[in-house]
């Protein structure tokens, strides 16, 4: 009797249900370490499209995505996921313009372990979906996919934003979305803000900034530079020109000093002059660019935030044959993002804790040369929950160095206010209600003004939500 081959089922009419991979987390692509420390490459290359539908294939898709409500400005992530996943990239970049304008940005410089990252259900027992490296693949596939930004028709209103940081374009390019006619007036000599001038060049390269300027552009903003607010026109005198509103995003930058003997020598640099000299005004090909900075061999920087870390990797970039991160804590309550810690290490940074800088000494040059340190440990909890430093009774030591760059923190610049009635805290913030506006019913602010120093993303979504108000507040009259 021949043998029977059974019939094949039936296709089914049902759409096949999705199940998620149970893979590890996609790497990064990284730089070798001994490479990329000695000049400004990108320490990231990004996902490819195949790593990025791999790593969108982890998605547990979530009936109730926790990852949203760690995003500031409301990206809807599981949809730009799924769209990855279906390799629908048009309709995954739309998705996220929706809610993020800068995603290319943003994809590389937020914190995504304390924000959606951090909310995601595959990080409580695992790695979580790296939110963050696809933002940034599909943000970076704009000229590819040669998307035009889309707004509503004029609707006469005229809205000045001063400051092009985050917080500054993130209102900006709402509201032209909204159909308002939007004038970014910036100090400096390019957009960007704290993007261009303080995040080097490996970590958010300023070709990547000037495309998401030049997109706002695209939008209908218009930017007028080397426009300092308070100094060259008031509020007073926009509302005179028919500006309707004006938005305050002039970020806190004003930095912080250690307030010991010998901090004013040569050779010692707050990281703010340090960063906008390397990353703005291209120090670093002096003197191709008229504007030096000195290349030190050994090279201290105190902090432990990622501007520290930024200053202390760009020394590296610079020549520096070692690199010393001072802090007085230890590098378990460093601030910095653990990505930025271990990419420093990795390079070659070396981490020195539980010290605190008493005095510089000069050397025969009259430039600073060494640095005598308080060794401290580490005492109860004060108001941030961390544990407080305190000195160790008489113990002190000594180290060399030809470069110290202090990265400790920034407070609000002492502007000339552009608006008269707008109030202050005691530390010279910006008082606003939970929309962004000020005492002044024509004024809103938002961003480090109003928060202090804080994340990009941040700084974004109040940007997002005084746009908000200010659009119901003038299409309301």
């Amino acid at each position: 009797m021949p043998e029977v081959t059974p019939a094949a089922p039936a296709a089914s009419s049902e759409p096949q249900k999705y199940r998620p991979s149970r893979a590890p987390r996609t790497p990064a692509n990284e730089e070798p370490a001994a490479e990329r420390a000695c000049d400004f490459r990108p320490v990231d290359t990004g996902y490819t499209k195949a790593d990025a539908i791999a790593e969108a294939n982890r998605c547990l898709d979530c009936k109730k995505p926790l990852c949203m409500e760690g995003c500031p400005v409301g990206v809807h992530i599981p949809q730009f996921i799924a769209q990855i996943r279906n390799e629908d990239w048009a309709g995954a970049f739309d998705t996220i313009k929706a809610d993020n304008l800068l995603p290319s940005v943003c994809g590389r410089v937020c914190p995504q372990e304390n924000q959606c990252e951090g909310k995601c259900i595959l990080g409580r027992k695992g790695e979580p979906v790296a939110i963050g490296q696809l933002e940034r693949m599909v943000g970076d596939m704009a000229d590819e996919l040669g998307s035009t930004p889309k707004r509503k028709p004029s609707n006469g209103k005229k809205v000045a934003v001063v400051g092009s940081g985050p917080s500054g374009i993130a209102c900006a390019g709402e509201l032209a979305r909204e159909g308002f006619d939007v004038t970014v007036f910036e100090a400096f000599f390019t957009g960007g803000g704290v993007l261009t001038y303080g995040i080097p060049e490996f970590r958010l390269p300023k070709s990547i900034v000037k495309r998401e300027i030049d997109s706002l552009e695209q939008l209908g903003v218009h930017f007028e530079y080397n426009a300092v607010a308070g100094r060259l026109f008031t509020a007073d005198e926009l509302f005179d020109e028919g500006f309707d509103a004006l938005y305050l995003a002039v970020g806190a930058g004003l930095p912080r000093f250690l307030n010991v003997p010998g901090e004013n020598l040569p050779g010692v640099y707050c990281a703010n002059e340090y960063l906008t000299r390397v990353n703005l005004m291209r120090a670093y090909e002096f003197p191709e660019y008229d504007t030096p900075v000195r290349h030190g061999k050994n090279v201290v920087v105190f902090g432990g935030g990622n501007v520290a870390m930024d200053a202390a990797r760009t020394a590296l970039r610079l020549g520096a044959e070692k690199v010393t991160l001072a802090y007085r804590r230890t590098e378990a309550e460093m601030p910095a993002r653990r990505a930025e810690i271990h990419h420093a290490k990795e390079e070659g940074v070396e981490i020195l804790e539980l010290v605190s800088p008493l005095e510089f000494t000069a050397g025969e040059d009259g430039f600073v040369n060494g640095i005598r340190l308080q060794q401290m440990e580490l005492g109860e909890p004060d108001e941030s929950g961390r544990r407080r430093p305190v000195p160790v009774e008489g113990a002190t030591l000594e180290i060399p160095c030809d470069v110290a760059i202090t990265a400790i923190g920034t407070k609000a610049n002492p502007f000339a206010s552009p608006a008269s009635g707008v109030e202050t805290n005691k530390w010279g913030y910006i008082d606003t209600d939970e929309n962004g506006r000020t005492s002044n019913p024509r004024v809103w602010a938002g961003g480090d003004i109003v928060t202090g120093a804080a994340t990009v993303i941040l700084a974004m979504g109040a940007g997002k939500t005084a746009a908000r108000s200010i659009a119901e507040t003038l299409l309301s009259e």
